[in-house]
């Protein structure tokens, strides 16, 4: 029986494959069985050691395979900040834009604390919570640092995170390990000063605001320092990166080195949002975001030189729920005392165990499976991309209609591997179908061999058709990696009979 409050899909009488492979106990732990690059194909894990892979295991920003079970929480206690961004623009009480830097309400501790047993109480996927801003989570630190504080006491299985600029990191190190936060990002797109002149108009640092190459000098000094303070106190970095065409996109070749060579274990490429509509400097003076292929094309440059995070989303700072999905409203400071009046402290930690003993479960067997799928395989040279159409749990388990993004995975005689996810326009729309949305998800789609879905009507699998792209009905609710094994696998297979 699945946990309180979780529909989980039975699995299909039909199998792709055995599943009574016995799993070893490195994959039942990292969900891979082995630690070299890409084995495990879509857990950004893949190719960590053992002790990385373990603390990174439930954690869905810095696992792409914890990604799809567990949900993440940004509270929104740190709206000031100490640089100033050509990319960002915060607002508040904005429910419309999905970025970071946007918030629908700024927090207390004290209220924060009190939403996040609420939201423990509803998402018992839920495993970590983070300070994400809407401004740096260290430019007004007490806020922060009691927000944890809080937390840590009133619900101590649940992980601390927080994301920073850098700027004031060298100066709270030792809080920050001391508080048990053992998970921080830090974005850094720069390590030229020059470059970051173009990036960062002003910063403020030592009560005063400087600017120009001082600036960028200043905060790449303090960025690097930073670094390497939390590799030395055993606390997990991730750098996050804005990739700006023109300005820092053939730069971050070099600041993938640079934190590499100082401990960072996971690089995250995020593609500039530069909408006008967003205010932003560079969004209002035209400055383009990459493509789709060049966003990829740099991640695959860097990713022989350290792990790289492909399923970012770039939330908001009070995003809550599993990665692509935000289920703020149900969270507002006028309901979370009704919320929190009717826990049952017992009932959400007995709710809480029951979802991970399942997860674990489930996670084994999705290891198994894959791995059983991997023998299918022979020495082929081809390469698929293509797209899945999910709901989190690692199966394909959506509609097509109801997709608002496909996951992307690489097939090859490798395995699966995730590459990253293409946001679309919602093709079912209250009970009918948005035939205007069809063309730009089909063009969002662009490049893939077949997307796989639960189910899909006549006409979108037409038009799929059309450009190429086979609708894959036959794996539905079943476990992703091993439906794409076995897809590709009988695809190749056909190839060659065809051929000879």
């Amino acid at each position: 029986m699945s946990p309180q409050g979780l529909v989980v899909p039975e699995t299909p009488a039909r199998k792709i494959i055995p599943l009574a492979v016995a799993g070893t106990a490195a994959s039942r732990a990292g969900g891979c069985g082995t630690a070299t690059k890409g084995g495990c194909g879509s857990g950004s894990s893949a190719g960590l050691p053992q002790q990385v892979r373990d603390r990174v295991h439930d954690h869905p920003c810095y696992s792409a395979e914890a990604h799809h079970h567990f949900a993440r929480m940004h509270v929104a206690v740190a709206p000031g900040c100490n640089i100033q961004c050509n990319y960002c623009n915060r607002k508040y009480d904005c429910a419309n834009e999905s970025r970071p830097g946007v918030v629908s309400e700024k927090l207390t501790p004290e209220l924060a604390a009190k939403k996040v047993l609420a939201v423990a109480a509803q998402i018992p996927q839920l495993s970590v919570v983070g300070v994400a801003g809407p401004g740096d989570a260290l430019a007004l630190p007490e806020k922060t640092f009691r927000t944890f504080e809080l937390i840590r006491k009133a619900a101590p299985d649940i992980r601390l995170c927080l994301s920073t600029n850098g700027l004031a990191l060298p100066d709270h190190v030792d809080r920050i390990k001391a508080l048990g936060v053992d998970h921080v990002t830090i974005t850094i797109n720069m390590i030229d000063p020059e470059v970051g002149a173009l990036i960062y108009p002003w910063i403020f640092f030592e009560h005063k605001r400087r600017r120009g190459l001082e600036a960028a000098r200043i905060l790449h000094e303090r960025q690097m320092q930073g670094l390497e303070m939390l590799v030395a106190a055993d606390v997990l970095v991730k750098v996050n990166s804005v990739m700006i065409p023109g300005i820092n996109d053939r730069h971050l070749a070099e600041v993938n080195a640079a934190v590499k060579s100082r401990g960072a274990f996971l690089h995250n490429i995020m593609p500039l949002i530069s909408d006008p509509a967003h205010g932003t400097h560079f969004g209002l003076t035209g400055q383009r975001g990459p493509t789709p292929a060049e966003l990829k094309a740099l991640q695959d440059a860097c990713e022989g030189e350290m792990q790289m995070m492909r399923h970012c989303r770039q939330c908001r700072a009070d995003a809550v729920g599993m990665l692509g999905e935000d289920r703020g409203a149900e969270f507002t400071s006028q309901n979370i005392d009704a919320i929190a009046a009717g826990v049952d402290a017992a009932a959400v930690a007995e709710s809480r165990a029951a979802y991970r003993s399942f997860v674990e479960r489930e996670r084994a067997d999705q290891s198994d499976a894959a791995e059983a799928a991997r023998a299918q395989l022979g020495t082929t040279a081809e390469t698929r991309l293509v797209a899945v159409a999910t709901k989190g749990s690692g199966r394909i388990n959506q509609h097509f209609g109801h997709a608002e993004e496909f996951q992307m995975y690489e097939v090859s005689a490798a395995g699966a591997k995730f590459v990253g996810h293409r946001k679309v326009s919602l093709y079912c729309q209250g009970g009918y179908d948005d035939d205007e949305a069809l063309p730009g998800i089909v063009e969002a789609l662009a490049g893939c061999g077949a997307v796989f879905v639960a189910k899909i009507g006549h006409c979108p699998r037409k038009d799929l058709a059309a450009a190429g792209i086979a609708a894959v009905e036959d794996y539905a609710h079943e476990y992703i990696e091993a439906s794409l094994i076995d897809w590709f696998a009988k695809s190749v297979a056909g190839a060659a009979d065809i051929a000879a």
